[in-house]
């Protein structure tokens, strides 16, 4: 059966944007450190790599690893619409979680008003490798219930204030550590199941 795995880039404090919705403020080292850190990333998880940026990175070509789905809320999809990208994850079946979103300005990209709980429990039944769900905290703290898998890029930040990864009701849900790796850039990637 696929698995939902939430994959984000978090602070020291738990945030995984600051109170803009803006990302700017993970430090990603030197070039040589931020170099080395993207291509290993970039090497374990190609599918994750926005469609425009594939080919820079060498992956146009790229076969999915893990990932043929993506999962958004409109707070992560608005910041890509404003850059002028209206469908990020080409290269992926795309989601939009959104009750006031209206119509998807591309078609390559479903909007869902309501019940992101039921369109990940079909998405699950269906035939095909793992689902993404790449943010933001409202729509990870909803679909907590069926997160199976975490990979959390810790960054040596704090932030004060922010998008937390999981913005929902409080429950207690536990996972496991099943790798993690540090880099030169004082960035740790974790990956947890869920136990």
């Amino acid at each position: 059966m696929r698995e939902l795995v939430y994959y984000v880039a978090v602070s020291l404090d738990g945030r995984i944007a600051d109170p803009g919705g803006e990302v700017d403020f993970y430090p990603v080292g030197d070039d040589r450190q931020a170099a080395a850190y993207s291509a290993w990333m970039n090497e374990r998880c190609p599918d994750t790599v926005p469609t425009a940026m594939r080919t820079a990175h060498g992956l146009a070509d790229a076969p999915h690893h893990h990932f043929d789905t993506v999962l958004m809320g409109l707070g992560t999809y608005r910041a890509v619409l404003a850059a002028g990208i209206t469908s990020p994850y080409a290269h992926l079946r795309q989601y939009v979680v959104s009750s006031t979103l209206g119509a998807a300005p591309d078609p390559d990209v479903t909007v869902i008003g309501d019940n992101p709980l039921g369109l990940v429990r079909k998405l699950k039944e269906e035939e095909g490798k793992d689902i993404w769900l790449c943010g933001g905290g409202r729509l990870a703290g909803a679909l907590l219930p069926e997160v199976d898998r975490l990979i959390i890029k810790s960054y040596p930040v704090v932030a004060g204030a922010g998008v937390p990864a999981f913005d929902g009701e409080f429950d207690p849900t536990l996972f496991s550590v099943t790798e993690r790796r540090s880099f030169a850039n004082d960035v740790t990637v974790t990956w947890f199941t869920r136990r």
